[in-house]
C-alpha cells in the first residue's frame, strides 16, 4: 500500500460517502486512479465494505459495555456460536493475557444490558467475566 491508498483510505475513513470525483480533486488525481486504486483495494481484502459510523447523537439511548471473558480451554467455538445468537453482542475479540475473549456490548438499558450480561455468565465454558460500561468516548479513531 503506497501514500496515495493511505490517503484514499483516510479520506473514506472521514467519510464514507464522499464521492470518487471529490477523491480525485483532494487528493489531485484522475478520477480513474482514485477508481483503478478502490477497485484494487477492494479485491484484494483492504476495504470489506462501505458503512455507516453513528454519532453521539445516533447512539443516544444505547449503553455500551466491554466484557472480558475467561473461557474454559476447548469451548471457544461453542462459546462462539452461542454468542453469534445475542443480537446486544456487537463484536468479539481473542485476547492474549489473562481474559480469552472482549466483548462488544450495546444495549437498550441496564435491564437489557444485566439480561445479557445473566445470558453470558450462565453460558457452558464461560468461567468468569468482567464488564466495563462505557461512560463517554474521548477519543474515536476507528475506521
Amino acid at each position: 500500500m503506497d501514500p496515495l491508498d493511505k490517503n484514499i483510505l483516510g479520506l473514506l475513513g472521514a467519510d464514507a460517502r464522499i464521492s470518487i470525483a471529490m477523491l480525485a480533486r483532494r487528493l489531485k488525481v484522475a478520477r480513474s486512479t482514485i477508481q483503478t486504486r478502490l477497485e484494487r483495494l477492494e479485491t484484494n481484502g483492504t476495504i470489506a465494505g462501505y458503512t455507516l459510523k453513528l454519532g453521539d447523537a445516533g447512539r443516544q439511548g444505547r449503553l455500551r459495555a466491554s466484557v472480558l471473558l475467561t473461557i474454559e480451554p476447548r469451548t471457544q467455538a461453542a462459546c462462539l456460536t452461542r454468542l453469534k445468537s445475542i443480537a446486544e453482542v456487537e463484536r468479539v475479540f481473542t485476547t492474549s493475557g489473562r481474559f480469552d475473549l472482549l466483548l462488544e456490548i450495546s444495549a437498550q438499558n441496564t435491564q437489557v444490558l444485566d439480561q445479557v450480561l445473566d445470558e453470558i455468565g450462565s453460558m457452558t465454558g464461560v468461567r468468569s467475566s468482567e464488564s466495563l460500561i462505557h461512560l463517554s468516548t474521548k477519543i474515536d479513531r476507528a475506521v
